[in-house]
């Protein structure tokens, strides 16, 4: 990384953003307060959550991602605080805590690095699969080191030649007496070789969404295997690779749920990696908004600041309108999930729509608002524009969620 100077010019403005973080901070940015509207708990837990993100994640934000470093030992520390199974039961080492909850925690942590909070919510996302879905034997063998991320997970759905088109997966597992032997591979895998239980989404049965099985794959299973580690626009704190299985001899045992319920527990888990997704988006557009509040306040052109030019005024109000605009959609959507209500799938589509849409425009607004400066890695803007763009690919491409909400619309 970067040191003397050149890490000070980076960082320098970490202080006062920290300061425009913390909750409760009235004036210019009461408007954009993430904690209105929160009862007491929820204001803790998010007021944790940011404390960890100014502290333990927002100081090595920029060697993480120029380094390409995996930061399993902060990662540790967040799980001390309760966020490795935030929505997980408490039996097996969970919080247990809701969807509203969880989406306050990773829009606060992703303040300090979106990258390694986003890997932190698909983690998340794979143990609650095996906590709702696994039976008890699997649940306490696998949740509670999960929870305390002395393990990591991966979620492996994607495959070289079906992205959005999931239910066409080819990934096999013939069933061979107690066992199943698992041939294919995964593309895009957010933590590959990297972390230790798979979460994989194979076909155990014919063509279609009622073919498809999940079973939970460890690390060190014979024919697993791994390929090169891609080099990505952003997410560089998290290492992407494809996984590849080769005649893998996988128990029974680790089967979760049924036989052609795979699909359903894939997409059950994608309803809630959306809100998750979405929450991360909301994190880096409020840091970035903040981010350019400030620089227009200490930059001088023509003899005045910036703050002075009613045009970066009216873009600057327009950043923080769609900010709370998003954040209350997808708050409302984590009701709707953690209720079991009806529309709960077609809201956490459209959250994550709009929100990942209108985030990635804060931030890439915010980098414009720093002219020259915003394209330097030594500014904290460029990347959170970098990071937050794949949020409108993945767990989903935005183009899928506008044909799941007019798909709903147009069923009656």
């Amino acid at each position: 990384s970067r040191s003397g100077p050149a890490m000070a010019m980076a960082w320098r403005l970490a202080p006062r953003l920290a300061a425009r973080l913390a909750l409760g901070r009235r004036g210019i940015a009461s408007c954009i307060d993430p904690s209105v509207g929160l009862t007491e708990d929820q204001k803790e837990f998010q007021k944790v959550a940011l404390d960890f993100a100014t502290k333990e994640m927002a100081p090595y934000m920029a060697e993480w991602d120029e380094k390409e470093i995996f930061p399993v030992e902060a990662m540790r520390k967040a799980a001390q605080l309760g966020f490795g199974g935030i929505y997980v039961k408490p039996d097996v080492g969970g919080s247990g805590l809701s969807r509203l909850d969880t989406s306050i925690i990773f829009e606060a942590l992703s303040t300090g690095c979106t990258s390694t909070t986003a890997y932190m919510s698909i983690h998340n996302m794979c143990v609650w699969m095996i906590d709702t879905f696994g039976n008890e034997e699997q649940r306490r063998r696998f949740c509670p080191s999960l929870c305390s991320m002395e393990k990591f997970a991966s979620y492996c759905l994607t495959e070289p030649g079906s992205g959005s088109d999931a239910a066409s997966l080819l990934t096999s597992a013939q069933r061979k007496g107690d066992t199943y032997v698992l041939n294919g591979s995964k593309a895009f895998i957010s933590g590959g070789g990297d972390t230790d239980v798979y979460v994989v989404m194979c076909r155990t049965g014919g063509p279609g969404p009622k073919g498809i099985s999940c079973l939970v794959l460890e690390k060190g299973t014979p024919g697993l295997s791994f390929g090169k580690k891609e080099r990505k626009v952003g997410w560089n704190s998290q290492p992407t690779r494809a996984v590849i299985f080769e005649d893998c001899v996988v128990p029974v045992g680790n089967r979760l749920g049924a036989e052609g319920q795979g699909f359903s527990i894939a997409m059950q888990g994608l309803n809630g990696g959306r809100i998750n997704i979405a929450s991360c988006s909301l994190g880096a557009a409020h840091a970035s908004v903040l981010l350019a509040q400030e620089h227009l306040t200490v930059r001088k052109q023509f003899g005045e600041p910036l703050a002075n030019n009613q045009y970066l005024q009216f873009g600057l109000a327009e950043m923080a309108t769609r900010l709370v605009a998003a954040r209350l959609m997808v708050r409302n959507a984590a009701r709707a999930l953690q209720e079991g209500r009806e529309d709960a799938a077609v809201l956490c589509s459209m959250a994550k729509l709009f929100a990942t849409d209108e985030c990635f425009l804060i931030c890439n607004q915010a980098l414009q608002m720093h002219g020259g400066y915003g394209y330097l890695k030594d500014y904290a803007v460029q990347q959170f524009v970098r990071d937050i763009r794949v949020h409108q690919i993945l767990e989903g491409t935005n183009e899928v969620m506008r044909m799941i909400v007019a798909r709903n619309l147009l069923q009656g």
